[in-house]
């Protein structure tokens, strides 16, 4: 896989990442009830900022987390296993993905433990300044590693094969394109842009997201498998 391969998987694996709906689900109730609430625009405005950038600053440190991880194990070259096993991996969630993100029923109610799903509900009722948005920001992404686990950890894998520059290149890369549905959903809103609007696109349009989120992950590990295992790589 060569470097412009491995920035190609870790772009693909973030467009992924952003095709998954949990921390926007929360940025929704957040900007829902603070907007019933009657608090002042601004006001608004600096608690949804503070929670996107809570949302990107756990992406960033999950995914360096990870590459620390694999660098300090297998340094720059993974085993074929690993390899495997991380294939195997997307195969799985993206089967889950198309099967279950979504609960069957009206609404975007996502697949998520219920008590974690009650904690960011509750969370969102109760926040009142900046520092509280952050930290559900942090919280949203943290709820869903059960799905974006899989992209993270093959970004991961990649990143630690590339040269100390493009690692930091890859790195933030990876974190903007994540953020691109989250920051689109908080720019309409901080523009004036009606939640029932946005909440109808996002119902209309989930079982697209659905389908290119499962489907993009058996794309990559078809991808990443022929080119680490059959093409003798990752051994």
């Amino acid at each position: 896989m060569d470097t412009f391969s491995s920035l190609a998987v870790i772009a693909l694996a973030a467009l992924i990442h952003a095709s998954f709906q949990l921390s926007i689900s929360v940025l929704t109730l957040l900007s829902g009830h603070a907007l019933g609430a009657n608090h002042a625009r601004i006001r608004v405005w600096r608690l949804t900022t503070s929670f996107v950038i809570g949302a990107g600053v756990a992406t960033m440190l999950l995914l360096s987390f990870l590459a620390i991880l694999f660098n300090s194990l297998y340094g720059r070259t993974a085993p074929a296993v690993v390899w495997a096993i991380t294939c195997g991996l997307l195969v799985g969630v993206g089967v889950a993905i198309w099967l279950f993100y979504y609960r069957h029923s009206r609404g975007t109610t996502l697949w998520v433990p219920r008590g974690m799903a009650h904690y960011l509900s509750d969370r969102t009722k109760a926040t009142r300044d900046s520092a509280e948005s952050f930290g559900l920001g942090l919280s949203s992404v943290f709820a869903e590693l059960l799905f974006i686990g899989a992209p993270l950890i093959l970004s991961a894998l990649v990143l630690v094969r590339l040269t100390p520059g493009l690692q930091l290149a890859g790195l933030f890369m990876y974190t903007m394109i994540s953020m691109l549905g989250l920051v689109l959903v908080w720019a309409l809103v901080g523009s004036g842009h009606s939640l029932s609007s946005i909440q109808k696109w996002r119902e209309t349009n989930k079982g697209f997201l659905q389908f290119v989120g499962g489907g993009g992950l058996l794309v990559l590990s078809f991808f990443v498998y022929v080119s680490q295992i059959f093409g003798g790589f990752g051994s």
